[in-house]
């Protein structure tokens, strides 16, 4: 089949390998330059199953509401919100019932176990070199985040999870330069965790996908479909300057590929949206309101210090602040520290705030390791469903097929949702259920 795939994030890129790996001629279609320019581009970058859980949980409107006032708050709410905006907080707020919590993390565990595999899988295939380190461990300051952390300790264990809780010294022995003047009750090390450089995979995965033919259409965007036997795009050429959110620093712009002409019209035997939150603009001339939300995430990135060539001193794997809910992690020799969830507002406003809390946690953590004159900061919008699985499979519109909606989640999600789409649209079965991860819950 000739299949369009509609973005080229983390998601898009793995989605259009695999398609072509079954011997699909592929065609990707993206308004950006190049692959992983949004919310793949500096995302913490940890794999870590048993940490990929929805954000709607039990207890979870009650903490967001105590976490608000404070001033290193992980949760910030935009003044005004807009009526989307509003509705999904209200379903958000339902998805919290136990029950529903129960399940949606069962499917978003057991996919992200899968995706792991095929992570790996794909790595040791395809001898796919890029910046990844082992292990993660997460920090409890206090011994009351000692005790606030012990029932997600027993979820861990209902899922088989590996870990240790370890104490202070403990945490020092995994990550020795950490700060001994910062306070520090207890770890928990999870070992079959991992911290990676994802859009630098990504990159290596659009080398293999063009080796196996995958075609990518750069500064496309595409502003219908029409579903049928034969769906339809209709896409134009965006101009560079359009991309006001491309991080100056970085060649996202790759200048070999030809731009797409405008409003250039192709039939294909099946399209598969990985547009993220660009997806429902597509969708919903059909019928198909599907409440997706950004809930956007910080990052800075900085060098770390050197000594002889080789990082003076930092993290060696993946770090989670959980009081904060803030991530740092060692990616090559640099230090990337990422969290905050904010609700509302724009995608070019930076918050001083959500940076400084970024700040504040490196700094206690692990002061002077980064040269901060040269940090990038970064802000992504993360598309993101309510009760938190994604939308997998078949759209329910004919010849449509959907990939999107993975929140945090898309770099831990994206090896093993690319391999269940292409399963479906291969008509075979997929590895895992998909019972919590179809559209029919939004219809």
């Amino acid at each position: 089949m000739h299949i369009a795939v509609i973005g080229a994030g983390i998601v898009g890129v793995t989605t259009a390998y695999e398609l072509a790996s079954d011997g699909h001629q592929v065609t990707v279609f993206e308004r950006r330059g190049s692959v992983a320019a949004e919310a793949s581009f500096a995302n913490a970058g940890v794999v870590a199953p048993g940490y990929v859980t929805p954000w709607a949980g039990p207890g979870m409107p009650g903490k967001v509401l105590r976490m608000l006032p404070t001033r290193h708050t992980p949760v910030r709410i935009h003044p005004t919100l807009d009526p989307a905006t509003l509705g999904w907080l209200w379903r958000w707020w339902r998805a919290c019932e136990p029950a529903t919590w129960r399940a949606n993390r069962a499917a978003m565990q057991s996919l992200a176990q899968f995706s792991r595999t095929r992570l790996h899988d794909l790595v040791a295939r395809l001898k796919l070199d890029y910046e990844r380190h082992d292990g993660y461990l997460v920090l409890l300051r206090t011994p009351q985040d000692l005790k606030l952390a012990r029932p997600g300790l027993k979820a861990l264990a209902e899922t088989g999870v590996r870990f240790h809780l370890v104490d202070a010294a403990g945490c020092r022995g995994i990550e020795p330069d950490l700060n001994p003047e910062t306070p520090l009750q207890a770890g928990i090390h999870i070992m079959d965790a991992e911290v990676g450089n994802c859009r630098q995979f990504a990159h290596l995965m659009r080398n293999e996908a063009q080796r196996v033919g995958v075609s990518f259409v750069f500064h496309s965007q595409v502003d219908r479909i029409e579903p049928g036997a034969a769906p339809r795009i209709v896409q134009r050429n965006v101009s560079v300057g359009e991309n006001t959110r491309l991080s100056q620093a970085d060649d996202l712009f790759d200048a070999t590929r030809p731009l797409a002409d405008d409003a250039a019209q192709d039939h294909f035997d099946a399209v598969v949206v990985c547009a993220a939150l660009g997806a429902s603009a597509l969708l919903r001339p059909h019928g198909l309101k599907l409440p997706l939300q950004p809930v956007y995430g910080y990052s800075i990135t900085a060098p770390l210090r050197q000594h002889h060539g080789h990082p003076d001193h930092g993290p060696r794997a993946a770090l989670m602040d959980e009081r904060y809910k803030i991530a740092i992690s060692r990616i090559g020799n640099r230090v990337r520290v990422a969290g905050s969830a904010e609700i509302g507002g724009s995608a070019d406003r930076i918050n001083p705030a959500s940076i400084e809390t970024l700040y504040k946690v490196l700094h206690d953590w692990y002061p002077g390791a980064a040269h901060m004159s040269q940090v990038q900061r970064w802000k992504g919008a993360r598309p993101m469903l309510p009760d938190g699985p994604p939308v997998l499979g078949e759209s329910g519109l004919p010849g449509v097929w959907l990939n999107l909606g993975h929140g945090g989640s898309g770099w831990a999600l994206a090896c093993g949702s690319a391999r269940v789409l292409a399963d479906r649209i291969g008509g075979r079965p997929a590895a895992i259920d998909l019972a919590r991860l179809g559209v029919d819950r939004w219809r």
